[in-house]
């Protein structure tokens, strides 16, 4: 007779097959009684213990037999923790000692399946079927390996055939410019996919895509550079060999070029590398795990490479922007949790001065290195993260003490261009770790440097002076130093110079030194009207196409201080040109513009954090003579309502969501925080929400709600609830987007969260899962089941009425049902209640639940009369109320009771006054406002009458 074995059962005839064995050894009694322990334990389902006795056994056993049913054990074991490479192994020792070891034969079947290698899986099971041919485990195992295999060969061979083909194209000497491009563009799409990268990779492509590279022309560089990414992206592996065949340095070198386009590609595919090498790949190698043991050497050279680049005159400035990016992105930690910021002490030690360099370049001057607009903000960006990235003062002094002695070393009195460097270095501090640039400025001499450099003859120095004071004066305390010691020069410079860059600067140093009260109407630092004038020159300048967008962005700069004046402010929003010239340059390719647009939209929104002052408090100070904060006349809710109407129609939208894609170095996480600040001003008004969905203003706010500050990351999940409420989804968040969505509202509803949050959101949520089953999958994926069913139980009307509702949308999803239909909670008697609220919204809200869940569920029927003993009377309410909604709801609970199978129940309802009630009901005239309860009353009578319960009434 023929066994059957499958992989549990064969464990279970360890211990026969095995004493046979064992009693013709010699007395080995150590590795016999762990080997016995082991079996004990894996019975038991201690996989651990099992593993360490078995290891312990094989060390001491000499015996073949023994020590070949040990790893054949241990092989079991490893399968049953996923180590599939160890399993493999194990079973290939058991199977070395006998080549007919069934067990073992299987196991490693099973393991090398999971590794992938399924030709070597088939040949093992094929043997397994060979000794037992009428094993229905081997023979289905044969059939589906047969299966997968064919699939297989069938997808590679289909690959290899397209890769050849794009190969012998572009190996084509003679083949058209356009055919070629074609090809390399195809390859692109094939190094996506894991076989057509593996073939590509295989088939010697990686030297050709090098030959691409050589060639110089733009577009075939591209695609060899994407098809590079493509391949290099989730392996690890075929990474490291890739990085060695084609060398960081060319990498950087292609990198570095004056092309906006192939910089930006280049910089892709080193963060293809770098995801891939730091453990983004998950996959198991097996043996071949040996070749890709560390990849720490090359990361460090991969980061060294980038900060030569920072440094280095021979990278264009599009180079230099995404070697920083990659720092940015790279080097600080993205969770501070994590203990190890050695990357970050590196970058200080081997880089902080070339990023110092960067910031402090003088484009007015020779020799500089070669920038775009937005390479020193980056770069001070870079400066601050790292900054913020240190754990300790002794590190943060060193930071500073690194940068204390480059500007000390670059401080020349007979050099000035050498001194408006340092100065730069400044500025560029100022507007990164501001701490540091701040106690630099603090230094002695430094702000005099300043003001005697905004008297020089130079325009040069004029210019970085005037900037450098202009960033100084962020904090009041420096901001009464200067308006004692600089308010006069700069005006001085105002009016003396014709230079309109000087002159706009100097401006934009009044504005800000006008501003330092913010918008406390009784701390105005100049006269009365003052501002308003500053605001009007700026304005002007920035309608003016004939000055150079890096010059009018200073116009905006000033408006983002003046526009704390709620005069300033209204005077701008009625300024249409100005609304849409500030809104061109917000989507121009000068990044570096966009705080201050953010800044500005933000003032005249008045969406800042206000603190509430209480009467009493303020009725205090006065009689203490304390200062007491005075709103203006026109930052009333009428005011600022009406400027927001004014934004919206000069085109606000439009200009967010264009800055919202802007490179994320740029848009840091306070320039983040403060457009979704202005979103959510913007859609404070049911009737505005139509044009924010309109022109993307939905799509925009996704990515604020993931990435930011965390009071950011909260206001725009509060603008996405107010326009997921009221919205078509489909119009709203086009596509997959819609599911990227609920996370958001999720997190609004935390008890950290206001009440206003906690409505928005259960609104949101209400909305989306009215639209489809996917959509309701999703929202108790995100375990939001919880948080719904605690708001049903708020003592604030509005809240609880909007969770019911929202629970009311979701139960006709299977998982919210099991949870009603689970003994030992009060989910169920929750909603009877609430059906008895004197509240109609949350009457049609919890009835309407209830009518789904019985019409779904039949055991929910019986399980209603037994959660209280209100339900009968809660439910002739139902069906008696005045209210069509109502009434049909309570109608249809009853008709679902009756449809239960439970002759008992449907007998007992007979029996009370729920049958005059349907009589009455179901006898009426028909009428269009009740017609639904009127059939349905009509369809609960008939179904009365087949089971036999009433009879009909015969004359």
């Amino acid at each position: 007779m023929i066994r059957t074995c499958d992989p549990d059962h064969i464990w279970r005839e360890v211990h026969s097959e095995e004493d046979a064995v064992l009693n013709k050894t010699q007395k080995m009694d150590d590795p016999i009684q762990l080997k016995d322990e082991g079996n004990k334990f894996f019975q038991n389902g201690d996989v651990d213990k099992a593993i360490e006795c078995y290891t312990k056994a094989a060390k001491e056993c000499k015996d073949k037999k023994t020590l070949a049913i040990i790893y054949r054990n241990r092989s079991a074991c490893y399968l049953k923790q996923e180590k599939y490479s160890c399993a493999a192994s194990d079973a290939t020792k058991a199977i070395d000692v006998d080549a007919a070891d069934i067990k073992a034969l299987y196991r490693r079947c099973q393991a090398l399946e999971k590794l992938g290698k399924l030709d070597q899986a088939f040949k093992d099971v094929q043997r397994c079927a060979t000794i037992e041919p009428k094993n229905k485990t081997f023979l289905e195992t044969l059939r589906r390996l047969g299966a997968d295999i064919q699939a297989k060969l069938k997808t590679s061979f289909s690959t290899d055939s397209r890769v050849q083909n794009m190969f012998d194209i572009l190996l084509d000497e003679e083949m058209d410019t356009d055919t070629k491009e074609k090809a390399a563009n195809n390859l692109i799409v094939l190094s996506r996919e894991d076989a057509g990268a593996e073939r590509i990779f295989e088939n010697n492509g990686v030297p050709l895509l090098l030959n691409m590279i050589e060639t110089g022309k733009p577009q075939m560089l591209l695609a060899a550079i994407r098809t590079l990414s493509g391949m290099c992206t989730g392996h690890k592996a075929r990474t490291m060999a890739i990085v060695h065949l084609v060398g960081v340095e060319k990498l950087c070198s292609v990198m570095a070029v004056d092309n906006e386009e192939i910089a930006l590609a280049t910089c892709n595919l080193l963060q293809c590398v770098y995801d891939s090498l730091t453990g983004a790949d998950k996959r198991e190698y097996g043996k071949e795990e040996a070749l890709v043991l560390d990849s720490t050497k090359l990361l460090k050279t991969i980061l060294l490479s980038l900060l030569e680049m920072v440094g280095s005159s021979k990278v264009s400035g599009h180079g230099r922007d995404q070697a920083l990016n990659l720092l940015s992105k790279n080097v600080p930690r993205s969770n501070k949790r994590n203990p190890d910021h050695s990357k970050t002490l590196f970058t200080i030690d081997h880089g902080l001065k070339k990023i110092l360099k960067v910031c402090g370049q003088v484009p007015d001057l020779p020799d500089q290195l070669p920038m775009t607009e937005n390479t020193q903000l980056i770069a001070s960006v870079l400066l601050n993260k790292i900054y913020d990235d240190l754990n300790c003062d002794p590190e943060r002094d060193n930071y500073k003490d690194i940068c204390k002695s480059y500007i000390k070393a670059k401080i020349d009195p007979n050099d000035m261009d050498k001194t408006i460097h340092a100065i730069n270095v400044i500025s560029g501090l100022l507007q990164g770790p501001f701490d540091v640039g701040n106690a630099l400025v603090g230094q002695q001499g430094i702000m005099e440097m300043m003001v005697a450099l905004c008297g020089s003859d130079r325009e040069v120095d004029q210019l970085v002076a005037v900037e450098a004071l202009i960033h100084a004066s962020s904090k009041m305390s420096r901001a009464g130093f200067i308006i004692t010691n600089g308010v006069s020069l700069l005006k001085d410079i105002y009016k003396k110079t014709k230079n309109e860059k000087i002159k706009i600067r100097a401006l934009v140093g009044l504005c800000k030194l006008g501003s330092a009260g913010g918008d406390d109407y009784a701390l105005r630092q100049f006269a009365e009207g003052s501002t308003e004038k500053l605001a009007k020159q700026c304005r002007k300048w920035l309608c003016n196409p004939q000055i150079d967008t890096k010059t009018r962005k200073w116009a905006i700069e000033g408006l983002a201080y003046l526009t704390n004046d709620a005069d300033v402010k209204d005077d701008f929003v009625e300024d249409e040109l100005a609304l849409k010239a500030m809104f061109d340059l917000a989507m121009s390719k000068d990044k570096t513009i966009l705080y201050s647009v953010a800044a500005t939209l933000v003032n005249c929104t008045n969406s800042y954090d206000k603190k509430e002052i209480l009467p009493e408090l303020v009725q205090l100070a006065k009689f203490s003579k304390q200062h007491v904060p005075e709103q203006h006349p026109k930052d009333k809710k009428d005011f600022v309502m009406n400027r927001v109407k004014k934004l919206l129609k000069a085109g606000v939208i439009s200009a967010l969501v264009v800055m919202v894609k802007a490179d994320n170095s740029i848009l840091t996480d306070q320039t983040k925080e403060m457009m979704a600040r202005v979103l959510l001003a913007l859609s404070d008004d049911p009737k505005d929400r139509g044009t924010i969905v309109a022109q993307g203003g939905g799509k925009a706010l996704i990515p604020l709600a993931l990435e930011g500050t965390e009071v950011g990351k909260v206001r725009a999940c509060h603008a996405i609830a107010k326009i997921a409420a009221i919205s078509n989804p489909d119009f709203a968040f086009p596509g997959e987007r819609v599911y990227e969505v609920v996370r958001p509202l999720v997190t609004l509803l935390g008890t950290d969260k206001d009440g206003m949050q906690n409505f928005e959101a259960l609104r949101g949520l209400t909305n989306l899962a009215g639209y489809s089953e996917k959509l309701r999958v999703k929202i108790v994926k995100e375990k939001a089941l919880p948080e719904i069913e605690n708001y049903m139980f708020e003592q604030n009307e509005k809240i609880r009425e909007a969770a019911t509702e929202c629970m009311c949308n979701l139960v006709t999803c299977k998982e919210v049902q099991e949870r009603y239909l689970q003994d030992g909670n009060d989910k169920l008697k929750l909603l009877v209640l609430l059906c008895g609220e004197e509240e109609e919204k949350l009457q049609v809200a919890a009835a309407g639940a209830l009518a789904m869940l019985t019409a779904a569920q039949k055991k929910l029927c019986k399980k209603m009369t037994l959660v209280t003993a209100q339900w009968l009377e809660i439910l002739q309410r139902l069906c008696i109320n005045q209210n069509p909604d109502i009434q049909h709801r309570g109608i249809v609970i009853v008709y679902n009771m009756l449809n239960s199978d439970d002759m008992e129940l449907c007998q007992r309802l007979m029996e009370t006054e729920l049958l005059e009630i349907l009589s009455v009901v179901g006898k009426a005239a028909d009428n269009p406002k009740r017609q639904a309860a009127i059939n349905a009353a009509r369809e609960s009578l008939v179904k009365a009458m087949e089971l036999g319960l009433i009879k009909p009434f015969t004359s």
